[in-house]
């Protein structure tokens, strides 16, 4: 069956319902599936739990979502450089649920694995140990964290073949496969789709067994904080430096 859609709208066609859970790939600006953002915004499905890193930004990424008061849960490590997810957090208006980001990550891994928890030392002593089953292995504490199953993935990848065999370009390979599989459903965007047999196996990052619709569109590439510096003086008036 035919994976290629024309649009995010056409791939989360019959997918999106109320109160369900996504896990969004993507960390911070990098890699994050936008269209596929702006298509459940559109969308207006609502009361949504989505398991991220972070919620993007105010006005581009998962931040769209907020603003629109789409999201009820954030299951996420940052609430980082967005003063809406921080407001709305403060003021009770959304529900997070922190995760260490390698907890989130092996959450996300586990459940597309077939894994249904895993003990691990990260976050003992802490409130993320509040209410987890406690366990000792050789004479250290350890706590059980669920693996996380999600109604759909949403994910970005540089490239991918006509079967959903995808490449992901650098740090966009960060919880994009971890949250690619852990869909009952994956919604994949990319850059470019080529032909069946273009990609070396061996550079195939996530096999298409996993992506069930992909769609190529254009992308934004914003720089979530931009820092700079002052021209130097002798550059300014035209000396070599």
């Amino acid at each position: 069956m035919g994976k290629i859609y024309g649009s995010a709208e056409e791939a989360l066609d019959g997918l999106l319902f109320d109160g369900m859970l996504i896990a969004a790939g993507g960390f911070g600006l990098c890699g994050i599936p936008e269209l596929c953002i702006a298509a459940i915004r559109d969308a207006g499905t609502k009361e949504l739990v989505i398991a991220s890193n972070n919620c993007g930004v105010d006005d581009f990424g998962l931040g769209l979502l907020l603003q629109t008061k789409q999201i009820r849960k954030m299951i996420s490590s940052y609430v980082g450089e967005n003063a809406e997810f921080m407001r709305q957090y403060l003021s009770n208006e959304i529900e997070v649920e922190f995760n260490p980001q390698g907890t989130l990550a092996e959450r996300m891994r586990a459940g597309g694995a077939g894994i249904p928890g895993f003990y691990t030392k990260t976050g003992v002593g802490t409130i993320i140990a509040d209410g987890k089953e406690h366990k000792d292995f050789d004479g250290e504490t350890y706590i059980l964290e669920r693996g996380l199953v999600a109604d759909l993935s949403i994910v970005k990848a540089w490239k991918a073949d006509e079967t959903g065999n995808v490449v992901f370009r650098k740090t966009a390979r960060n919880f994009n496969p971890p949250a690619a599989t852990c869909g009952k459903i994956c919604v994949c965007e990319v850059e470019e789709i080529v032909p069946v047999g273009s990609l070396d196996p061996d550079e195939i990052h996530l096999p298409g067994v996993y992506i069930h619709r992909l769609i190529q569109g254009h992308h934004e590439n914003r720089i979530e904080q931009r820092t700079t510096r002052a021209r130097p003086a002798s550059a300014a008036a035209g000396e070599e430096v």
